[in-house]
């Protein structure tokens, strides 16, 4: 389906059948993907204003609008439903451009997967819901004490410690010493450690005074039953708690209220909010976010943190008072909505008496720390893509930067890496592994030089091709990667680098001779000795300092792409020992081994089986167990066969 703007007619009609009630409107694409996520009081108003001047928009909006082919609206009785009806709408579906972070990996999250019978507890950098139950707790600002705290809590409560279980049939280490309740065995039921997870959850909530209240209570009851073990093992809890909420409490006045603390700092383009949250007189967490800047009132910044902070967490989060930087246009809506969350009254205010408004200039001054944090990173990558630009003479400092190396051990397991770094930092979401498939690259035979070669010829033959069909490369490289464009030619580099010397670089540029491409591309490459960059044509290197930034960024551009070719080489080269060795027991082919593998996830789980257990993966008869267990346990199978003969035996 074409977008609206591509039809101005069906746009118009479009926007005079949506009504001026209140309400919520979703925007969705060609494909019926739930791009975004609005409310207003004036629905029609509201809408007819992202296409009416869309050089006020900032670009990720008017990167959305250009997607739009369908604009669907609910209408509600009031701009306090439509706030809430918004609220549930983005929690349960996650459209991509109501993310409020301009970068969902600069601050860290907990994730507590509750969809499962036996939930997972794990750090990540990338908020993406896979089902409606699961649940993240952050941004945390300080990954460091994040883990640290994740670290404690798992020596406090018994909870999972790996995420596949060590052995098939028995528990391990972790069980013996009360680390684990069992989780791979099951010796714990899914309603008990879900009551866990949820003390666990309190902790991460900032209610850790809550939890130790609750579990004084269960420790005095454990003992008026005279169940002292028990008893003991709360006792332990709460001393496990009193350590972790030692080095990450400050006390600040004014103990008798509970409150989270919002404000921020900001430029042209960059906000930097910090929500600290204060439960009794304690900083119990610090919660950071970055958003746009560019045409939003400070008061606008601060309501959408408020509204999608507190559309994420539950209702026991919610403190009865918000201690906000700048007047809210929404105020009394917002108080209504979070009453209505909290199921009790919820007030905002913005201060001015000296206590209050103390915490408030606390909270700024870390917001203006992030800031300038956030802006000499920026500054920092700019001078370096400059800098890069100068020493390779490019006429622009390049965005897309991307990075190829080669490893193997004798031509063993060829593998191929593609990193990119996307104005000076990495974008893991771009990175390519390749398998090399040249048949003249084997064990005992090896060769860079057609390997780098070969992944030219694999990475640009789109390219090629587009342009031997008359496309002008010129102007489809210039489009940049939107994601509107779905032929697979949004992705043209800026510079190439490759890692290695004139060789390397020799053997790139003739494949890009074959593919018509090596007067389009910008390609060089670093040598390992001495941090050399050599240019197409060129039989000495570029003039350089090892510690200019240009260079710096090309370093580090080589250091990730070999980090990243090394552990992809690991990977193949550990599931062809693997095969090879399960390869080896008579009537075990290469289906077999896959399915031995899905079941067991590892070679030592195989080893460690029990011929009963064997016979429960797929296929496996009692006789092919029985191989199986012969071939990693021949002495053992040998002695049972009476083949060995008792060391305490005479012979006759």
């Amino acid at each position: 389906m074409p977008t609206l703007l591509e039809q101005p007619d069906r746009l118009e009609r479009r926007l005079k059948d949506i009504p001026t009630e209140p309400g919520c409107y979703l925007m969705r694409d060609a494909e019926d993907r739930l791009l975004y996520v609005g409310k207003s009081k004036s629905l029609r108003s509201r809408v007819r204003s992202y296409f009416r001047s869309r050089h006020d928009l900032s670009p990720r909006i008017r990167l959305m609008v250009r997607q739009i082919s369908e604009i669907e609206f609910i209408v509600t009785d009031s701009e306090a439903e439509a706030l809430a009806l918004e609220s549930n709408l983005i929690k349960n579906q996650q459209p991509h451009f109501n993310v409020l972070l301009k970068d969902d990996k600069k601050y860290p999250y907990l994730c507590i997967t509750w969809s499962e019978a036996y939930p997972r507890i794990f750090i990540t950098r990338r908020r993406r819901f896979r089902s409606p139950l699961d649940r993240f707790y952050g941004p945390y600002v300080d990954v460091g004490l994040l883990r640290r705290t994740l670290f404690l809590v798992k020596r406090v409560f018994p909870l999972r410690q790996r995420h596949r279980p060590l052995h098939q049939d028995r528990t391990c280490l972790n069980h013996n010493i009360g680390r684990c309740p069992g989780v791979c065995q099951e010796q714990i039921s899914s309603e008990d450690y879900h009551r866990t997870l949820r003390k666990v959850a309190m902790v991460f909530q900032g209610r850790s005074d809550e939890l130790q209240e609750l579990l004084r209570q269960q420790m005095d009851r454990y003992a008026e039953r005279l169940d002292f073990e028990a008893a003991a093992k709360v006792r332990d809890q709460l001393k496990g708690l009193d350590q972790l909420t030692a080095d990450q409490k400050m006390s600040l006045p004014d103990a008798s209220v509970s409150r989270d603390v919002i404000a921020m700092a900001a430029d042209e383009r960059l906000a930097a909010v910090q929500l600290f949250q204060m439960r009794a007189g304690k900083l119990v967490g610090r919660l950071g976010y970055m958003a746009d800047a560019c045409n939003q009132d400070p008061g606008q910044i601060l309501q959408r943190v408020i509204e999608e902070h507190y559309s994420q967490v539950d209702a026991v989060e919610i403190p009865p008072e918000l201690l906000v930087q700048h007047p809210l246009l929404q105020q009394q809506l917002l108080e209504e909505w979070l009453t209505e969350q909290r199921e009790r009254k919820v007030q905002i205010h913005c201060p001015k008496q000296r206590q209050k408004a103390d915490l408030i200039e606390l909270v700024q001054r870390n917001a203006d720390y992030e800031l300038l944090r956030a802006k000499q990173g920026q500054e920092q990558q700019a001078l370096a893509t400059e800098d890069l630009a100068q020493l390779l003479e490019l006429p622009s400092p390049p965005r897309r930067i991307e990075g190829y190396d080669i490893s193997h051990i004798q031509g063993s397991d060829a593998v191929a890496s593609q990193v990119v770094f996307i104005d000076g930092l990495p974008a893991k979401q771009h990175y390519r592994k390749y398998k090399i498939r040249s048949s003249s690259i084997r064990a005992g035979h090896s060769d860079d030089f057609m390997a780098m070669a070969e992944i030219m010829r694999r990475r640009f033959r789109r390219w090629s091709r587009a342009k031997a069909e008359g496309i002008d490369v010129g102007a489809l490289r210039h489009r940049g990667g939107s994601a509107l464009q779905t032929d697979g030619l949004n992705d043209w580099p800026d510079v190439v680098m490759i890692d290695g010397g004139k060789g390397q670089l020799s053997a790139v540029m003739e494949a890009l001779r074959e593919l018509d491409l090596h007067e389009d591309l910008n390609v060089c490459s670093l040598a390992k000795q001495r941090e050399e960059i050599f240019m197409p044509g060129e039989s000495h290197p570029l003039e350089s300092e090892p510690d200019q930034l240009g260079v710096a960024l090309l370093r580090r551009l080589r250091d990730e792409a070999h980090r990243f070719a090394v552990s992809f080489h690991r990977q193949q080269r550990g599931e062809r020992m693997k095969r090879s060795r399960l390869s080896d027991i008579p009537g075990v082919g290469p289906k077999r081994v896959k399915d031995l593998l899905a079941h067991f996830h590892s070679i030592d789980a195989i080893q460690l089986a029990t011929v009963e257990t064997l016979t429960q993966a797929p296929g496996v008869g009692l006789a092919l167990a029985q191989d199986i267990h012969r071939f990693f346990h021949p002495d053992q199978d040998a002695e049972q066969d009476g083949q060995i003969p008792d060391s305490g035996s005479s012979t006759p």
